[in-house]
């Protein structure tokens, strides 16, 4: 069997966790790390947050956790059977063995189990079905290690049982399979017949979730193969992307923006035509008013909004964030320009900061000009030299046109 001893393993061991497990031993109740942590760990990875499971119930460790006098975290996980205890300034969520009853691809009634195997049989893929003992045993029913190894995602057992109970799945496939998988177009056949036929499924499914799976799908690897298969497969109509979705300038699109850490929105953007297609994908996922924004605005200035000839391409960019009245232009001009594919005008443009305009009314008053409306109409003349300038001149040039003016 599997022993892992690797140096995260052994990071894991904080005070808090050595205390949580004293516990469970004084109680004889089993605890393993479950589900991704063991995924991360067994691929040399930190996991970010470590779920535990366990054959104690609910009750069992209220009752033992209150006993030692550890304080309970009031998550609303209680009935599918979670506890989060606090120790040593952090938190363990531990969830009891269960067995999902009822399923309507949604909500899972819950009945507990001491059986190891029937908690990682209703887990979705085989390389999130394994357990880790405290003491690096590994715990595997479904051959997850030797898929993790191979870089294969399969579902635990049959595909269309998997998707059935819970229809993100088919989201949650293609997000791990950019996470893991080595080259696109390696899936199993009858994988992804039971993607096809289930795929209405996902039309059930809030917008909320498939928005928070789409996002980490859009920002993995293969995500251009993974969008195809989205349309191949007869999904994209069931969350919110358009049914003309132009491949071609997503597929151009990704090639560029891959290593510039684009939002999930620049890149998705890039499958819209039009604005409607924004508005839409907003109806289905309610997304944020942020992401909503920035899709209109590549929408509406990808095509226009380019670099210019001559010694100043960013000038064009440059004037429109000046022009703009608007507090965030700037990095929306910055995904605009990862969207365009230019790298070298990106960096120029994060190390540009919004120069301030250096005169002032007062200036002006100082100079004999008195009324309000001469002002305003003076300090717009200035302006518009000074962006000819381009933003180079300083008060005193400015002030001494003026005077030519």
């Amino acid at each position: 069997a599997m022993k892992l001893q690797s140096p995260q393993f052994q990071a894991l061991f904080t005070p808090g966790l050595r205390s949580v497990a004293e516990l469970f031993e004084k109680k004889n109740y089993e605890l393993r790390i479950a589900g991704g942590a063991v995924r991360d760990l067994l691929s040399g990875m930190t996991p970010q947050d470590i779920d535990f499971a366990t054959t104690a119930t609910p009750a069992e460790m209220k009752e033992m956790f209150t006993s030692a006098g550890v304080r309970l975290i009031n998550n609303k996980g209680e009935k599918h059977g979670t506890i989060t205890a606090r120790l040593h300034e952090q938190n363990f969520e531990i969830t009891t063995l269960r067995i999902d009853v009822v399923t309507d691809g949604r909500h899972a009634e819950v009945e507990f189990t001491t059986d190891w195997e029937k908690d990682a049989e209703r887990r979705d893929l085989t390389v999130n079905s394994m357990f880790l003992g405290l003491d690096g045993m590994l715990y595997d029913f479904f051959n997850g290690y030797e898929d993790l190894k191979n870089k294969k995602i399969r579902f635990v057992g049959k595909a269309t049982e998997r998707i059935q109970e819970d229809y993100l799945r088919i989201l949650r496939y293609f997000r791990f399979y950019g996470r893991i998988a080595e080259k696109p177009g390696d899936h199993e056949p009858s994988t992804l017949q039971a993607i096809k036929e289930n795929a209405k499924g996902l039309a059930g499914i809030s917008g909320e979730r498939i928005w928070v799976e789409l996002k980490k799908i859009l920002l993995g690897n293969h995500v251009n193969h993974l969008v195809r298969l989205m349309y191949e497969l007869d999904i994209a109509q069931y969350i919110g992307l358009p049914l003309d979705g132009s491949l071609e300038e997503f597929d151009r699109v990704t090639k560029n923006i891959q290593n510039l850490c684009p939002k999930p929105m620049t890149v998705l953007t890039s499958l819209f035509k039009v604005k409607d297609d924004v508005t839409n994908l907003d109806l289905r996922l309610k997304i944020s008013k942020e992401e909503k924004n920035l899709g209109l605005f590549l929408v509406k200035h990808r095509q226009e909004l380019t670099k210019a000839m001559g010694p100043e391409p960013l000038r064009p960019y440059q004037d429109f964030i000046m022009d703009s009245r608007e507090a965030n232009t700037n990095s929306k001009i910055c995904e605009l320009l990862k969207y365009q594919g230019e790298e070298h005008l990106l960096r120029e443009m994060q190390q540009w900061t919004v120069p301030s305009f250096p005169v002032s009314g007062h200036d002006l008053r100082k100079m004999g000009v008195s009324s309000g409306k001469e002002i305003g109409t003076a300090l717009q003349q200035l302006r518009d030299e000074w962006k000819k300038s381009g933003y180079h001149m300083d008060k005193e040039e400015l002030l001494s046109c003026l005077k030519k003016l």
